[in-house]
């Protein structure tokens, strides 16, 4: 047996032991999630119990440096946990933008004493994090960004505002976009890190089509920012007027997040997800239906083939920088077709509102909240581009 083989028979073993089963069902709501954070709650004892044993064994993030709360798997040992966890259907033990996008850009650009500070406080679900990117004049256009940062010497102190901010009122802290020098366009923003509970910050959510609120307008009123919470624990990432280099890096695991919502382990639950939106269990979903379920199958899988390779070309140093926006845009148009397929075969019954019968009308809300994919995190159009100019090499307009 080869070290990799006694590896995976280790982890199927501890996934047995240590995932409970409530954990391998699939998410049916938000409080199906945890986040963690100051004032985080459990839903239930399951959701505790999974979670404080991938804490211990470094499983909230695997790959990470056990130095920084992780368990030092190697890219193989990650993805052999990946497949086990995908094989029983065990949710993430945590969520959180500090996993997804903060952790890898202050693995790439943070100081050690940031590294110990912050990084372990993701890995034990310490702290939240939310994302200070987009102002109301400032979407694909980031670097036009007015919210500004005064230097005060030993602090900065902000005003302006953010929008689109995911769970800013849920989050603790905030790695956040802030203009320091009014000059130069690119070389002018610093990426500062602070307490969203600090004098000054406010935020309101917004309503969207679905009726759901996981966005906010952000404000901030004279907020004072340090620019060291101790040694070596500086109150910005990178250098100062540097940000948009972390801004950049970060934005490519956020396309990254946001892409998996496509494909992955999703697509082998959509044919019973479907039978049952039709109320058809044990019966035959339509021909032609079956038929556009096979096709999203087929682009699918290939699209997960597609991460893989990815994932594989990162390892070796051989990834096309411009290859997080081709997942970004695939993943969310697959995205988009797995809730169009889900709403078809629901027929009428998949417009409701408010029933028990849908779950308060998930199948729509659902639907509506897909619409905004191809929004976030770079717009469609703007991928495109990108995909055409870096990836194609073809002539511009």
């Amino acid at each position: 047996m080869s070290d990799l083989d006694a590896f995976r028979s280790e982890t199927r073993a501890w996934l047995e032991a240590n995932c409970p089963p409530e954990m391998r069902e699939p998410v049916r709501d938000e409080e199906d999630i945890y986040w963690g954070g100051r004032n985080a709650k459990f839903k239930n004892d399951a959701q505790k119990a999974w979670f404080e044993a991938c804490v211990a064994k470094g499983y909230t993030v695997p790959a990470w440096p056990k130095d920084y709360g992780g368990a030092g798997l190697t890219p193989p040992e990650a993805k052999i946990l990946r497949e086990e966890m995908s094989r029983i259907g065990a949710r993430p033990p945590l969520s959180s933008f500090g996993i997804w996008m903060l952790g890898p850009a202050l693995l790439h650009f943070g100081t050690e004493g940031q590294k110990q500070h912050f990084l372990n406080e993701i890995a034990r679900g310490e702290i939240r994090w939310c994302q200070g990117y987009s102002e109301p004049g400032s979407g694909s256009d980031l670097v036009s960004m007015q919210t500004f940062g005064e230097d005060k010497g030993d602090h900065w102190i902000v005003n302006g505002q953010k929008i689109w901010t995911s769970y800013a009122d849920e989050a603790d802290w905030i790695f956040c976009l802030v203009r320091t020098d009014k000059e130069n366009k690119y070389q002018g923003i610093t990426f500062m890190l602070f307490d969203m509970a600090g004098d000054g910050v406010s935020t309101k959510p917004i309503k969207l089509i679905s009726g759901n609120s996981p966005f906010c307008e952000t404000f901030f009123d004279d907020v004072k920012v340090p620019k060291s919470y101790g040694d070596d624990i500086p109150g910005y990432v990178g250098e100062i007027n540097r940000g948009w280099d972390v801004a950049k890096y970060l934005l490519g695991h956020e396309r990254e997040m946001i892409s998996g919502a496509g494909g992955g382990t999703r697509t082998a639950a959509i044919g019973a997800a479907m039978k049952r939106l039709a109320g058809k269990e044990g019966g035959e979903i339509d021909p032609v239906l079956r038929a556009e379920l096979a096709m999203f199958d087929v682009d699918a899988l290939a699209y997960a083939c597609m991460g893989e390779k990815f994932l594989d070309e990162v390892k070796v140093g051989k990834a096309h920088p411009a290859q997080p926006n081709m997942m970004k845009y695939a993943g969310t148009e697959l995205n988009k077709r797995r809730h169009e397929l889900m709403m078809s075969v629901g027929g009428s019954r998949s417009l409701e509102w408010d029933s028990d019968a849908t779950g308060g009308g998930k199948p729509s809300r659902n639907w509506l909240r897909t619409k905004a994919n191809s929004i976030e995190g770079g717009t469609s159009e703007v991928m495109l581009n990108v995909i055409s100019k870096r990836i194609l090499d073809l002539p511009g307009a």
